[in-house]
């Protein structure tokens, strides 16, 4: 019996190096999402430029959007920010915010001094539609087609060679869908 003790650490270490291994080489920014292919989660939340005004899953309707999650506290928000005015102004694509567990005040402020690339932006102070989401953290930004159904979710930055290489195929495939 000592002896199978003797074996366990080994058995251990063995376990550990598998679990370990098989992480390897894994894209962090390529989280798959139980989402994909499915409805934007049904809820309703005010527009941050708008107290009062509720909004739903039907702002998704109709065109192919980019759903951003964002913050004032999220550094990697503000690194991204240039690339998402870029992508609103220059590029034509629609961007709806998502500004999850912030404060109004704050966030208006934010948008009001760097630009606002949103055509809306969804107030999340508690984060729901972000944990129904499945949100980890910000930024996080979703594909999502014309009829409402989420395509794409990539976590990270959003900046040009995101855009390029793994957003704009995706937006332009849907766009054509669409039409």
């Amino acid at each position: 019996m000592k002896r199978v003790f003797l074996f366990a650490p080994l058995v251990l270490v063995v376990v550990l190096g598998i679990v370990l291994f098989a992480g390897i080489g894994k894209d962090p920014t390529r989280l798959e999402s139980a989402l994909i292919g499915k409805q934007v989660p049904a809820f309703t939340l005010e527009d941050l430029d708008k107290p009062g005004k509720q909004l739903d899953a039907g702002v998704f309707r109709g065109q192919v959007s980019l759903l951003n999650v964002w913050g004032t506290w999220c550094p990697a928000c503000r690194d991204e920010h240039d690339a998402l005015l870029w992508l609103a102004q220059e590029q034509g694509v629609r961007i709806i915010g998502l500004n999850y567990k912030d404060n109004r005040e704050e966030a208006l402020v934010w948008l009001d001094r760097l630009g606002d690339p949103y055509e809306l932006t969804i107030y999340d102070p508690r984060g729901t539609l972000g944990f129904d989401l499945g949100v980890y953290g910000a930024p996080e930004t979703y594909v999502i087609d014309a009829n409402g159904v989420v395509r794409y979710r990539h976590v990270g930055v959003v900046n040009e060679k995101v855009w390029k290489e793994d957003l704009e195929p995706l937006v332009n495939q849907y766009r054509e869908d669409a039409s």
